[in-house]
């Protein structure tokens, strides 16, 4: 049982990681953008920024899917024991 919620929360993880990523995106595309001084580019974000981010990321994810995995596996223990005489 430990090694299937195990593989729940791992692939849970992994799925809400892809759709927050894809979310921050498609979120950023909706967002107009500010407007720069004449002349200047804006700066892509740095290397603390973009793992801090990611990090962030994959904590939102994983926190997601460890409550998904005690719902689905605690509803389904709990059906187990109301079945049985």
């Amino acid at each position: 049982m430990i090694k299937t919620s195990l593989l729940i929360m791992t692939v849970l993880t992994v799925l809400i990681s892809m759709l927050l990523s894809w979310r921050e995106r498609r979120m950023a595309l909706a967002r107009p953008a500010a407007p720069l001084p004449r002349g200047k580019r804006p700066r892509p974000p740095g290397l603390m920024a973009r793992a801090r981010l990611g990090m962030d990321r994959w904590v939102t994810a994983a926190a997601i899917a460890a409550l998904l995995t005690i719902a689905v596996l605690g509803g389904l223990h709990w059906l187990r024991v109301l079945q049985e005489p």
